[in-house]
């Protein structure tokens, strides 16, 4: 006999004036929290589109509590000038109501979790938990789903779970498959919380996945390459191998830095380069990659994606990287050529490189060959991306 959980709903309403009051009172950068501790399965809080507005000119941000989870939504990233353009000039903002639920998701999604968790021998750490934000107005409704900013989720690690048995945050893409979200394990007030942050919202989980190869250990990126295997962002060649010292496509690199930013997503890819086809793997990765600037391609419309990556195209898909994760390196006149001076052979880089390759040293993400040689036109090998992703995450407090 099959029996149906009745979910326990909690909605919970913003009251404008009193945000308004808050608002006020604070100033910029406000903080409007609502706290939930009944244990409800489906968390709802609504406010309306002109309140958002207002938080929105003052940068605030709406925080919703539960006992196990914290939601922090800068209100700017509900965009809800873009909203209401979608539900029509003619419908008032204060008639627009923005609903932020947190939930459980439905049973079918946590079967599909459950069971690519075990098709992969993955541990899931903690359940799924729904992040989802509507805007309404009649019977028009707009899914607030990607963010132009990281937007935390704080996730309580349940009691007796070793926080070093935790590899990764997950999101589950439509295909079923998982795909790593930046995540550091915290504590506060003596518990230990998972910050998961994400440009998208989706159905969340936390894992253990530990990973090591048979031709890294010894290995002088043994350490980042386990690490970076383990948070789903680089994959091995099989048989337990990583082949560490290998070249690396076009395609590949644009692919591991679209996992480590947390931004693969199957499925949604959109045609961007001539030689980049539905057809192939690298589709999504590289589709995205463009829609998010890190890489232009070439002027002739490819993308060349089965062409070895240079160390200075490497570097310069990762300092546009850095402008998404918001690890702003700032180059006063002069410091480029200056950083670069210290490499005997910065002077073959192309000239569109030379500022890439310094914002990456400056952040400390780039520490070159031997410590004299940056080998702009030296292809990249597995390794060395492993390392320089995984600097890049931490650079910008993502890990």
């Amino acid at each position: 006999k099959k029996v149906e959980k009745i979910l326990e709903f909690r909605r919970v309403l913003f009251r404008s004036k009193k945000v308004e009051k808050i608002l006020e009172q604070e100033g910029n950068h406000a903080v409007v929290t609502i706290s939930v501790n009944n244990g409800a399965d489906v968390v709802i809080g609504t406010i309306n589109g002109h309140t958002v507005k207002n938080m929105a000119s003052k940068d605030a941000v709406l925080e919703i509590k539960t006992g196990q989870l914290t939601y922090t939504l800068p209100a700017s990233q509900i965009n809800i000038d873009a909203v209401s353009g979608q539900i029509g000039k003619q419908v008032e903002l204060k008639d627009i109501t923005v609903s932020v639920k947190i939930s459980e998701p439905a049973a079918d999604t946590v079967k599909i979790v459950e069971d690519t968790a075990d098709k992969n021998n993955y541990q899931i750490i903690v359940k799924p938990i729904e992040f989802e934000i509507t805007c309404s107005s009649g019977s028009k409704t707009v899914e607030v789903s990607k963010f132009s900013a990281y937007v935390e989720r704080m996730i309580a690690i349940p009691e007796g779970v070793d926080p070093s048995k935790i590899t990764t945050g997950v999101i589950l893409n439509s295909d079923g498959t998982f795909s790593h979200v930046p995540t550091v394990i915290t504590m506060i007030d003596g518990k230990y919380y998972a910050k998961i942050n994400s440009l998208t919202n989706s159905a969340y989980s936390i894992i253990y996945s530990p990973k090591t190869f048979q031709d890294v250990g010894k290995h002088w990126a043994e350490k980042e390459v386990n690490d970076m295997a383990s948070r789903l962002v680089v994959s091995g060649i099989g048989d337990d191998k990583f082949e560490p010292d290998r070249d690396i496509t076009r395609a590949e690199f644009a692919a591991i830095v679209v996992r480590a930013l947390g931004l693969m997503s199957s499925g949604t890819g959109k045609d961007a380069f001539i030689d980049v086809m539905k057809k192939n793997w690298y589709y999504d990765a590289v589709s995205i990659a463009y829609e998010y600037g890190i890489t232009s391609g070439y002027e002739n419309g490819k993308f060349w994606p089965d062409d070895k990556i240079t160390r200075e195209q490497a570097m310069t898909m990762i300092a546009r990287a850095m402008k998404i994760t918001g690890s702003k390196v700032e180059l006063a006149d002069g410091e480029a050529d200056k950083l670069l001076t210290s490499f005997t052979d910065a002077y073959s880089a192309a000239e569109y490189a030379k500022a890439n390759i310094a914002s990456c040293v400056k952040a400390g993400i780039v520490s070159g060959r031997s410590g004299k040689l940056i080998a702009p036109k030296d292809n990249i090998t597995r390794a060395e991306v492993a390392v320089i992703v995984q600097r890049l995450l931490q650079n910008s407090n993502l890990i």
